[in-house]
């Protein structure tokens, strides 16, 4: 009797347990944020957190999503990109805490470093505007173009002030970039989308990004939701401990925690 009533008392607790488990859908981007969020997803777990993880593959849905009710936090972007899609589009949506950084890097197929780059060369950057005049600051790091320092981190082509190389910039979905290398002499491309097109960030690249705090990627909520009990649960799954250690193991210097 007292064995029968002990797997009672056990069984109804299970089933408070499962009854009081939360469940969020998360967004990320296929690659490095997707990889990581299933790891955050085991963690989350032990704490009776569920994470339903979807994938999207361009930078503007995830926000719209995100700001529709359709998803419940999303880990994707950095600062930047997320201030700019606020003011442009309404959002009420902010950040919760900091995630990793995707360094940026310009690849080529055809040139084996950016010196090589010849006068009027052709080089892809994204054509939203906030990576790309992400990808434009880069190009400047290296000394190839004078940006409008006036401007920050808000530039465009537009605001180069000396092309001594005369450079040429096409502007392409950030997605396609590493489809544009045979079409163009060099691209700026996302670490993310470097990566799941089996590029090596940190051998592949002809030039890379600095570790710029601007651009460290971010969880973001919306607004009516940052002092949930469960946004301090997901942060906390993300910042584990094991969480850093995988992102060293795995993308070794391609991908860096920021926490």
């Amino acid at each position: 009797m007292l064995k029968t009533l002990a797997l009672g008392t056990a069984f109804a607790a299970l089933l408070a347990g499962s009854a009081f488990a939360e469940t969020i859908r998360v967004g990320v981007t296929p690659g490095p944020h997707a990889q990581i969020m299933e790891k955050v997803k085991e963690i989350a777990a032990a704490d009776g957190l569920e994470i339903e993880i979807l994938e999207f593959s361009d930078y503007v849905v995830p926000n719209q999503a995100l700001n529709d009710g359709e998803l419940q936090a999303n880990s994707f972007q950095h600062k930047p990109y997320l201030d700019n899609q606020v003011r442009d589009r309404g959002f009420t949506l902010v950040d919760v805490g900091y995630t990793v950084n995707f360094p940026m890097g310009v690849y080529s197929e055809k040139h084996d470093s950016f010196d090589a780059l010849p006068d009027g060369a052709t080089i892809g950057i994204p054509n939203d505007p906030t990576n790309g005049g992400r990808a434009l600051l880069v190009v400047a790091d290296s000394g190839a173009i004078t940006l409008d320092e006036s401007k920050g981190l808000n530039v465009t082509v537009a605001d180069i002030t000396e092309n001594a190389k005369n450079f040429s910039f096409v502007e392409l979905d950030a997605a396609q970039l590493p489809r544009s290398l045979a079409d163009t002499d060099a691209s700026v491309i996302n670490t993310n989308y470097a990566l799941e097109a089996g590029l090596d960030p940190a051998n592949d690249s002809i030039y890379r990004e600095g570790e710029k705090a601007p651009y460290v990627n971010l969880i973001a909520v919306r607004e009516q939701d940052k002092d949930a009990e469960w946004v301090a649960q997901f942060v906390a799954a993300y910042h584990n401990d094991e969480i850093k250690a995988f992102v060293e193991e795995t993308f070794k210097g391609s991908v860096v925690p920021a926490w």
